[in-house]
């Protein structure tokens, strides 16, 4: 678990693998996640992949409602 020292947008996200899920037809814009440290992810937009994910604890990612296994990630 991170700690109140810990920047999560510190990480690096050069070897992120990204997995996307859409809501809809998968020829709109979908969000992006990926696993960036053991308490850390990332999250991204398809419509916007310049723009710099957002990032977030487990525990955040929870109370936002994103449950990482419907990306068929592991939490």
């Amino acid at each position: 678990m991170l700690n109140a020292d810990d920047d999560l947008y510190a990480l690096d996200l050069t070897d992120a693998s990204f997995v996307k899920a859409c809501g809809g037809p998968c020829t709109e814009g979908c969000v992006t996640l990926a696993r960036i440290g053991t308490d850390a992810w990332a999250l991204g937009d398809s419509k916007r992949p310049d723009a710099e994910p957002l990032r977030f604890t487990s525990e955040e990612l929870s109370a936002a409602g994103i449950d990482p296994t419907r990306f068929g990630l592991p939490l």
